[in-house]
């Protein structure tokens, strides 16, 4: 993370000085110079920086955390608050159709294909035979330049011979599933719980493996009400907010 300077207040000012401290890091916020997520200097940090006391540097932060440009706590450090993005998640959930709806830009990127033996949770999902083989993807997707989920799903290898190709390919679920004839699919359940993001999934996310993700384990089924795809996603819990939804769309 590139080292943020401030400088030390105007005391000749008629501006109080805990005021100048909370318009100096707004200003480096809303100039992207801090970004979204940026870690804040310690309040001893800033202190010594600004050459003021610590209370002083307190009250400003006090204020920047009332107008929600920042939070956090002091034991884990103050972050710059990032934008959160609304996803819905209904009987009909794409990630491409919740960003298309947002309009914004987005896309995503395929970490690893493999044709694996799946945990047992999966091959029950899934209505799996005895021994049957699963293709397994792993991907992340982004919107505007930021990470917002690490994503691992699960496939049946019997009904979707080369998915793992077709994926790679097209880089879309709606659209790997469409050249196997399924045109349309289906939300059958959703299951939602939070955890740490752990050094794994915080590396993909660009997040501290200590802060919080939203692990969203979900089944989507065809029409006629068979399985297609089990999902276990990690959602940035800072940079997205699930809306769950029960409109048919």
């Amino acid at each position: 993370m590139m080292a943020i300077l401030f400088q030390p207040p105007d005391r000749s000012c008629d501006v109080p000085v805990w005021r100048q401290i909370e318009q100096q890091v707004l200003q480096q916020i809303r100039s992207g110079q801090l970004r979204g997520g940026a870690k804040l200097p310690s309040a001893l940090e800033l202190a010594r920086q600004l050459r003021v006391n610590r209370h002083t540097v307190r009250r400003a932060l006090d204020a920047l955390e009332e107008r929600g440009a920042i939070h956090g706590d002091p034991a884990r450090g103050l972050r710059v608050r990032e934008e959160c993005y609304d996803y819905a998640i209904g009987r009909r959930t794409s990630f491409s159709r919740n960003m298309n709806n947002l309009n914004v830009t987005s896309g995503n990127k395929v970490l690893g294909t493999a044709l694996v033996m799946p945990p047992q949770r999966v091959a029950e999902s899934l209505a799996l035979a005895r021994g049957e083989r699963a293709w397994w993807i792993e991907s992340s997707a982004y919107a505007e330049g930021r990470v917002l989920d690490h994503g691992q799903a699960w496939f049946s290898a019997a009904r979707f011979p080369r998915l793992g190709e077709v994926f790679q390919r097209t880089g879309s679920v709606s659209r790997t599933l469409a050249e196997f004839g399924i045109s349309d699919y289906f939300r059958s359940y959703t299951r939602v719980t939070a955890r740490l993001a752990g050094t794994a999934t915080g590396m993909v996310l660009d997040q501290s493996p200590d802060l919080p993700v939203l692990e969203v384990e979900s089944l989507n089924v065809d029409g006629q009400n068979q399985p297609v795809q089990y999902g276990l996603t990690c959602f940035a819990a800072e940079r997205v907010q699930l809306v769950l939804s029960t409109s048919e769309r």
